[in-house]
């Protein structure tokens, strides 16, 4: 009989991921962070103050404010950490393909621009149903989360949704992933991917910013746009931070 050779006792094994799906995961400088808290203390104390964006939005929530780049924190935040955090997962993801597969997203071919940032703020019973945005990359911020949001329970926690129907006796398990909101802490992801947020009980309010980013087309041999550069810590208003409702929205990649 013939013995097994060296080879099979070195059998190694692994198990890989099919198609993933990328979040990207930051957390914020505990300075940025208090300024956006601030803020949004300023903006409760005086709703009117900004416009309501909850028109526009999926979300059943207390308030929903639309805040731009008059605001401080908000440039800054725009210009230092999201648009940055877009052009990180960009780089992630598309540059693991090859050059010729990379289609628009060779650095120099588009332009990242921020359109819209908005203060969510959530109370008992409030909760956002699966939705998606428009735009390229979109992402959430956030700032406050009361004590009774933890991990035992889906009670105000951010999910992610899969295309998949859960199914667990079939191993199909991947189709939803919860996130905990910590303060500081915020996600990008690309703008067509379903999220949902559960609603809380209890006393407190949960607050987050959201926003959306679209890639915006370059003419040939234009020099690369904010985010594939290194972009300025505070950037001139209505730079790369456009947030107007009156904006005319530019025109990004299908």
């Amino acid at each position: 009989m013939a013995q097994p050779s060296n080879a099979d006792a070195t059998t190694s094994m692994e198990v890989l991921s099919l198609f993933p799906r990328y979040l990207l995961k930051g957390t914020l400088e505990p300075r940025l962070l208090e300024a956006l808290q601030q803020l949004a203390r300023q903006v409760l104390a005086d709703p009117g103050s900004t416009p309501d964006a909850s028109a526009k939005l999926a979300g059943q929530l207390a308030l929903q404010r639309e805040l731009g780049p008059q605001y401080p924190a908000v440039a800054e935040l725009c210009a230092s950490v999201l648009i940055p955090a877009c052009e990180r997962w960009i780089r992630h993801v598309i540059d693991q393909q090859p050059p010729n597969g990379r289609g628009p997203w060779t650095p120099g071919r588009y332009r990242l621009q921020m359109i819209d940032v908005w203060l969510n703020v959530q109370r008992a019973g409030d909760y956002n149903p699966t939705h998606t945005h428009g735009g390229s990359f979109s992402g959430v911020l956030f700032l406050q989360v009361p004590p009774q949001i933890v991990n035992d329970s889906f009670d105000g926690q951010l999910c992610f949704h899969g295309p998949e129907e859960w199914h667990i006796q079939s191993f199909r398990t991947g189709m939803a992933k919860y996130v905990l909101p910590v303060p500081g802490e915020f996600y990008v992801f690309p703008a067509w991917q379903p999220h949902s947020v559960a609603p809380f009980r209890g006393e407190g309010e949960r607050w987050s910013l959201a926003f959306n980013v679209v890639a915006v087309p370059q003419p040939a041999g234009a020099a690369p746009g904010v985010g594939a550069a290194q972009p300025s810590p505070v950037p001139p208003a209505y730079g790369n931070v456009s947030l107007s409702l009156g904006r005319e929205k530019p025109g990004g990649f299908g």
